[in-house]
């Protein structure tokens, strides 16, 4: 993990789950980690069990809808070590349900978040990696941005939206200033995302999803060997989901 060491990384919705792993894997590997999420409080003992470990973090309350607060992000890191190397989209909110139960404000939420959020920290760190002519952005989709089921159809057309965003970057930023982009695709994961389902039918699941989770460990370990490949090789999309998920 050679390439790890003394990166700056922002990490979004740092505050547990899958963004609170990384930004501990990637600290105890020498990275200097900016740990962003609403939650002040959380977001700051999660930066005190990294400077107990021996690490670097600093905390940013930020929402992602923001995008004053995305931009505020990341001249923040800027200002505080001169350079941004790596944006993790982490962010997200997964409240599915069927079509028929018209949650509407829902389906706003994740738009807000799991799209709009994506778009507006990438616009706050592409005029800085721009001139650095280096960065890597890596999003974190899910396995339902490659399938759609029942309950899921806004859901995963928020996280289709970010795998063609991250390859959309790709294309017009790798070419000519050198920056990366990688899609995490998780399946069932260990966090608190579920719940943000504010459906009673859905919800009454949970237990049997969870049931089959693996940990976000195991996703903060994919996200940090994408980092750690040379700058002239790009991890563009991982897939990783628990054994026994069928789908």
């Amino acid at each position: 993990m050679e390439n790890i060491k003394s990166k700056v990384v922002i990490i979004t919705g740092a505050s547990s789950g899958i963004g609170e792993a990384t930004a501990k894997l990637l600290a105890s590997h020498g990275a200097k980690v900016v740990l962003a999420a609403r939650r002040a409080e959380r977001l700051q003992q999660v930066v005190n069990e990294i400077h107990a470990a021996g690490g670097e973090a600093l905390s940013f309350q930020a929402d992602v809808t923001s995008s004053e607060d995305m931009n505020n992000l990341a001249q923040f890191a800027n200002q505080k070590y001169g350079k941004v190397d790596v944006l993790i989209n982490n962010a997200g909110v997964m409240p599915v349900s069927q079509l028929n139960e018209l949650r509407v404000s829902d389906w706003d939420q994740m738009i807000d978040v799991n799209i709009k959020g994506v778009l507006y920290a990438i616009a706050g760190v592409l005029p800085i990696m721009r001139e650095q002519q280096s960065g890597h952005v890596i999003n974190v989709s899910s396995v339902m941005g490659h399938i759609v089921s029942p309950t899921s159809a806004v859901y995963s057309a928020t996280k289709f939206a970010v795998r063609a965003i991250a390859e959309g970057l790709r294309q017009e930023e790798s070419p000519v200033s050198g920056i990366r982009s990688t899609i995490i695709a998780p399946g069932i994961v260990d966090t608190e995302i579920l719940g943000t389902i504010t459906s009673p039918d859905v919800a009454q699941t949970n237990d049997i999803v969870r049931s089959m989770s693996i940990s976000p460990d195991r996703i903060a370990n994919a996200i940090a060997y994408a980092i750690n490949q040379p700058a002239d090789t790009s991890v563009n999309e991982v897939i990783i989901r628990p054994t026994i998920q069928p789908i």
